[in-house]
């Protein structure tokens, strides 16, 4: 498979065409994903998640360049929200993060939620898979930012960035609703704004109060406040992603252990939900009497969930159905 071949070799432009047939073809994709999948788990995956307006690409333009001063390579996924009329990304790679387009060391690219909640699409593990198979150090997740829904970056990344900014109730109403408990890092971001030591003093009582109703974790998340305006806290908060990441691979490999089962879990599941899907049409499109049962559901002679029953109970006996 040449895409394949190219891709381990990092060819930029085969990269970029096998992402787009995992967005338009997941299905037609598999073979090459299954192909690439023995050359991944290298990278260092790191997610960052929170509400609209807390600068999220911002902080994502100022950590890229900074990885790249350290000699590593960086691939950005960033979920953006769908366009309605072409259902693709609203905001795309040629927008973003412009300093970096010509950076033979950079790899950025944009996927719609195409109407996916917990602000992780299903296109999004074979991405970071295939950016993971061509050899990129790090692999940043920028989420679309839909608030406390979006907890779905923390089963995917080894460290997730929670960010909030000054002045934004909202922002802090979300963590308070649970948001905070995905963080490994909280992220006070826009700390040139007034009101800045304020919202720190506000999350620092968040924590204290988590810790006193006996909420212990292995990882006690770190607390910064940057500016990716201006780059003050950046060094800070460089040297909290860095401890994670050694807490994780020399101090608690059992918990990266842990992550990577629970995310494998949920992935396979997540496939043989879609693949039962798939054949579960597949077998409705040739039985004679869907259409009879149907009506009998749309009459009320027979409940949706009966119906499912029995067609599940179908392909059980008959594991042969297509």
């Amino acid at each position: 498979m040449d895409l394949v071949r190219d891709t381990l070799a990092g060819d930029f432009r085969a990269i970029a065409r096998l992402l787009r047939r995992i967005e338009d073809q997941p299905l037609a994709s598999r073979p090459l994903l299954k192909a690439l999948y023995p050359h991944t788990g290298k990278a260092f995956l790191l997610g960052l998640t929170g509400p609209p307006g807390a600068g999220k690409s911002s902080l994502v333009d100022r950590l890229v360049t900074s990885f790249r001063e350290m000699g590593l390579t960086v691939a950005v996924v960033a979920v953006d929200p769908t366009s309605p009329f072409t259902g693709g990304a609203v905001l795309g790679d040629r927008v973003r993060m412009q300093n970096h387009a010509t950076d033979p060391g950079v790899f950025i690219r944009s996927l719609a939620t195409r109407g996916s909640f917990g602000g992780l699409t299903p296109a999004v593990r074979g991405v970071v898979q295939v950016l993971d198979a061509a050899g990129f150090d790090r692999i940043l997740i920028e989420t679309v930012g839909v608030g406390q829904d979006e907890v779905d970056v923390v089963r995917l990344a080894q460290t997730t960035l929670v960010l909030t900014v000054p002045g934004l109730g909202d922002g802090i109403q979300a963590i308070k609703a649970g948001i905070m408990e995905i963080a490994d890092i909280l992220v006070l971001n826009k700390a040139d704004r007034p009101g800045a030591e304020q919202a720190l003093q506000e999350l620092k009582a968040m924590m204290e109060m988590n810790r006193s109703l006996g909420v212990e974790k292995p990882w006690h998340p770190a607390l910064v406040k940057v500016s990716a305006r201006t780059g003050e806290g950046l060094n800070e908060l460089l040297e909290r992603i860095e401890a994670h990441r050694t807490f994780l691979t020399r101090e608690r490999p059992d918990l990266l252990e842990a992550k990577r089962k629970d995310h494998l879990t949920r992935l396979i599941l997540d496939l043989v939900r879609e693949e039962a899907a798939r054949r579960t049409q597949e077998t409705l499109r040739q039985n004679r009497t869907w259409e009879d049962r149907l009506v009998q559901v749309l009459e009320r002679r027979l409940d949706p969930y009966t119906l499912a029953e029995e067609l599940m109970d179908q392909k059980h006996n008959d594991p042969d159905t297509p």
